[in-house]
């Protein structure tokens, strides 16, 4: 490994990638923290592919919405109210909890992002599937077929998010991670007020199968497409790779928990952190208890959404290439906030909650929190182990992540709640332990950052 290794940001000044980089990174000689000094030089090139290739299936995921996109699709295709219930676990879930016993054998690859390649074509054929779903079939046969692909997709989803965080430790410096990832849900949030944009032009219309095969298709083809360039990253190969025991090895990482004090706290963190995500349908619903619920509103959630992330994303990269546990506190603050003033109209002025934009206002701030947990957490847990390491610690932190997600889905489920305004106050407490918690995190980035951020 090399620390601090300086070179030159571009032996040739008509070199616009190397100057794009440098200008994007805010120096004016390459720095390499945490990387080989081999793989220095070709950071700028992997930089802008990785950027590419997530903006692609970022968008993509804007497309894939398993809250909106595949919950509208369901009902125009007559299926049972059920399926609509497991869309959002079965896609967050199941590309978590399998992660523990497939990073044993993803570790014995050298060069991880042909997993990720992989991972990404089998998303875009469980999405070709979707498509076929929504031309072909209807009702129960339709509620299945849907839920299936969304199955595949989402264990296919699990491999490469093993794979993307361990090739962006490798091949992007620190201090450099956090705005990769913040850029790239920038562009892609123009993706999501574009389709929110659509629905607000369909106001009167109604929204066909053929309308969504459509939406479904683009998707496939953004995966397909941030494959290709994916491939073509300059990933050293790994000289320790080696593989596991798929059961030993998850059992030796279930005890990184125990033994291993930051881990631990982190997932801790997380798990609260959770509340910037759970909280978003309770939000939904109560914007639907109001008059004159319309098309419209749904748009505008959307595009609160979409707005959210792209004002906001690039922003929290930035802070979290500064201080990671800082973005995940001050994201679960923000939840906390808004959330308690959620619950404070709904309860105290109904009258000012009766009016539906009101929620979609809120929704608005709670996607701002939502980015910054997310590119905080991201950033801090690539940042917190290096090498061969990072495989399990993600693995384990997802994993974990997962099985804590389907037992607050199943508590949800079978415990009555009032209102939603409720279940919104108490992930606001969550968020705002969490936020305590994330503050206490050690700091994994450099305290202060090198001369050329200055």
């Amino acid at each position: 490994m090399s620390e601090n290794v300086s070179r030159k940001a571009s032996t040739d000044p008509a070199d616009k990638l190397d100057r794009l980089y440098a200008f994007i990174a805010n120096e004016e000689t390459r720095v390499c923290d945490d990387i080989e000094e081999e793989a220095c030089r070709h950071v700028p090139g992997n930089f802008f592919r990785q950027l590419a290739s997530l903006t692609l299936t970022k968008t993509g995921d804007a497309l894939v919405n398993a809250k909106t996109v595949l919950a509208w699709l369901l009902g125009t295709l007559g299926a049972p109210v059920g399926f609509v219930a497991l869309l959002v676990p079965i896609r967050e879930s199941g590309s978590m909890l399998p992660q523990l016993f497939i990073a044993g054998p993803i570790r014995a690859f050298a060069r991880r992002k042909w997993v990720w390649v992989t991972g990404s074509i089998l998303q875009a054929l469980a999405i070709f599937g979707m498509a076929a779903t929504a031309l072909l079939l209807e009702g129960v046969a339709a509620g299945v077929a849907l839920i299936g692909a969304l199955i595949l997709f989402s264990l296919a989803r699990g491999l490469s998010s093993i794979a993307s965080k361990d090739v962006l430790g490798k091949t992007v410096p620190k201090r450099r991670r956090g705005r990769l990832n913040g850029l790239a849900s920038t562009v892609a949030g123009l993706a999501t007020i574009t389709l929110g944009a659509v629905l607000l032009t369909r106001l009167d219309q109604e929204t066909s199968p053929v309308f969504f095969a459509g939406i479904l298709l683009a998707a496939a083809l953004l995966w397909l497409l941030a494959s290709s360039i994916y491939g073509t990253i300059r990933e050293h190969p790994l000289k320790s790779a080696r593989s596991g025991g798929t059961l030993s090895e998850a059992g030796s990482s279930l005890k990184l928990l125990v033994t291993d004090a930051p881990l631990r706290k982190f997932v801790i963190a997380r798990a609260l952190l959770l509340c910037s995500a759970l909280s978003a349908p309770y939000y939904v619903l109560l914007a639907q208890r109001t008059e004159g619920v319309t098309t419209a509103l749904l748009g505008g959630f959307i595009l609160a959404g979409g707005l959210a992330s792209s004002l906001s994303a690039s922003v929290w990269g930035w802070m979290a290439d500064r201080s990671s546990r800082l973005v995940m506190a001050a994201g679960g603050v923000i939840t906390a906030t808004t959330g308690l003033t959620v619950f404070l109209v709904d309860r105290i002025a109904p009258d000012a909650a009766a009016v539906a934009w009101f929620f979609a206002a809120a929704y608005f701030f709670l996607n701002i929190a939502h980015s910054g947990v997310r590119l905080g957490r991201k950033t801090f847990l690539v940042d917190l182990a290096g090498g061969d390491k990072r495989t399990q610690y993600v693995a384990v932190s997802n994993s974990a992540i997962g099985l804590i997600l389907l037992i607050i889905g199943v508590a949800g489920a079978l415990i009555p709640s009032p209102s939603p305004a409720w279940n919104v106050l108490g992930l606001s407490l969550a968020g705002l332990l969490g936020a305590i918690l994330s503050q206490r995190l050690p700091e994994v980035t450099a305290k202060k950052a090198d001369s050329s951020d200055d």
